[in-house]
């Protein structure tokens, strides 16, 4: 019989966290209590072992995997309830499509072109991609794009379609891009120039302009952040595109966005820069599990239907052309994307990016009305906070932490009361950590700018915002 091991087990180096009962799999109680401990399933006992020979002795392991498997839904349920850090929408209901899952769909080669296999999703993967070419403006007969397995591959396709049209091109990333993009350029062997950023994590366009300039002779590929992985900024796509005119590029570079989690919410802002096909840009991806939500990772990449062709070859084994980077794709994932769309809509999509900015605005007032350097930047969703000294705190809420911050990602399942709770549990938390000696409060001013800086020196200036 299959049984999790009842030990405890380290979240790091330093602490340690509970392990979920064996036999029942119960999580960890009073989880807002004093010893605030993790709740954490360990895999020793998981061994995969062949089914016992006996009739009664098989019976009692399948019953004994039910219970795991059971009390693993449990775990999960929990610990989602805890999820603070990281850009995933827990919020949807996705049971009616549970048929599906019965099959095994493989949505292998160009979307758009016909294959012999009759078993896949694709024009599911159609609909979803002409839904997003609306949205980015972008005539039907002019695109290409299908749906992949996250952002990752977005930019992993729209940078290969920049390296392709560019063979000697350059690569421009700033210095917040999500690494990814830093990955693309080791796998491509292609030369990657850093762009300085501010202290928001928008892209320094001085900067870039100085890089262009010592760069004239070859090709720009560049890479743009429409909300960056930790603080959510967004780089100006005319801005970007003013810089290399002016620099002497025209019609020698290519711009990929990527747009994982503030492509889905950006075109509802008026405020914001638009992204759009109208604009001289080559590829835009978006992930799917984030702001629209969806159990399996996925995302969407766009690029111009002419650029598509420099990876595109015809397959005899699939009878198909392809042009992806995986070739074998998920099938179930443009059906649940299609669902999600089909129910809400952009009037669903606007209210939900109207309360999550407003959840975001209440968090970042709340963190510092008790104190806490924060900043949340006018176009996201990611308020980004004094990164708690107890890890214990971090792998709890699991935080997503970089240096001196750590940042919360105010997604559709975060609610108001749970971002209440976080504060005041940290807040509380917070007082034991510094003993009420304002000198250890660390100063956040060179991370998120004096005005959001709650240290000793520079919350004597500010004026603590009301709710």
């Amino acid at each position: 019989m299959v049984l999790l091991n009842s030990e405890e087990v380290s979240c790091n180096d330093h602490h340690q966290v509970d392990v979920v009962a064996a036999a029942g799999l119960q999580c960890s109680g009073d989880m807002l209590g004093d010893k605030q401990l993790v709740s954490q399933v360990i895999l020793e006992g998981l061994e995969i072992e062949e089914p016992p020979a006996d009739e009664m002795e098989a019976a009692e392991k399948k019953a004994g995997i039910s219970r795991l498997m059971a009390g693993y839904v449990q775990h999960l349920q929990h610990r989602s309830a805890y999820h603070l850090g990281y850009p995933l929408n827990f919020d949807y209901d996705f049971s009616p499509l549970a048929p599906f899952l019965n099959f095994s769909l493989n949505n292998a080669g160009d979307p758009f072109a016909k294959v012999n296999n009759s078993v896949h999703s694709r024009q599911f993967e159609v609909a979803v991609l002409n839904w997003f070419a609306n949205f980015w403006d972008v005539q039907r007969d002019q695109f290409w794009g299908y749906i992949t397995s996250g952002g990752t591959e977005g930019n992993l396709y729209g940078l290969l379609v920049g390296r392709e049209l560019f063979p000697d091109g350059i690569l421009y990333a700033s210095n917040d891009s999500h690494y990814s993009v830093f990955k693309a350029a080791k796998m491509y062997r292609v030369k990657c120039i850093r762009i300085a950023t501010t202290v928001s994590g928008e892209m320094n366009y001085a900067d870039l302009k100085s890089k262009l300039q010592h760069n004239t002779n070859s090709p720009a590929i560049i890479n743009a952040n429409i909300g960056t992985t930790f603080k959510g900024a967004v780089d100006d796509i005319d801005q970007i595109i003013s810089t290399l005119e002016k620099c002497g590029f025209q019609n020698r570079y290519y711009i990929h966005c990527d747009s994982a989690l503030s492509g889905m919410m950006t075109p509802f802002m008026k405020q914001a820069p638009k992204v759009s096909f109208k604009k001289p840009i080559g590829s835009i991806s978006v992930s799917g599990h984030k702001f629209l939500g969806c159990p399996m990772p996925c995302g969407v990449v766009i690029t111009r239907l002419e650029h598509a062709e420099v990876l595109s070859t015809d397959i005899e084994y699939i009878a198909s052309r392809d042009s992806t980077i995986t070739g074998s794709r998920n099938g179930h994932a443009p059906i649940f994307l299609w669902y999600t769309l089909s129910k809400k809509g952009y009037k669903g999509l606007l209210k939900e990016v109207h309360i999550c900015m407003g959840n975001a605005r209440y968090l970042e007032v709340l963190l510092k009305q008790v104190g806490i350097s924060a900043s949340c930047n006018t176009l996201s969703n990611i308020v980004v906070f004094e990164r708690p000294k107890d890890e214990r705190i971090v792998c709890r809420w699991q935080l997503a932490c970089e240096g001196n911050l750590a940042h919360i990602v105010v997604m559709p399942n975060v609610t108001f009361e749970k971002l209440t709770v976080f504060v005041e549990e940290l807040a509380e938390k917070r007082k034991d950590w510094y003993q009420d000696k304002g000198f250890d409060i660390p100063c956040l001013a060179v991370d998120i700018g004096k005005e959001n800086c709650y240290c000793n020196l520079h919350a004597k200036k500010l004026r603590i915002p009301k709710v």
